[in-house]
């Protein structure tokens, strides 16, 4: 959902582009072989780093433009992200 936002707003592409068709299957690709996927609720929280530094670096542009407007376009998914983000600092 983050890619196919930041691919429309930032490559006026829908569906993805090819960049971004790229990184979205390199990314769900290493979700579904995480190791720690049932304990580690987002990477950004994980000891871990599966990506590679390319692919490093461009999830977190998508991140950083996607995650602010995710609010906007997609407020349950966006608030449901925010409460697993707090129950998970807190344990």
């Amino acid at each position: 959902t983050m890619v196919a936002l930041f691919c429309k707003k930032q490559h006026h592409s829908s569906p993805l582009c090819d960049e971004c068709e790229e990184i979205y299957i390199y990314a769900t690709g290493r979700m579904a072989n995480c190791p720690l996927l049932e304990s580690s609720l987002f990477c950004s929280s994980c000891h871990i780093h599966c990506y590679d530094e390319e692919h490093r670096e461009a999830i977190r542009k998508i991140m950083k433009y996607s995650g602010k407007r995710m609010l906007l376009y997609h407020p349950v998914m966006a608030l449901k992200h925010v409460v697993q983000s707090l129950r998970k600092r807190g344990k």
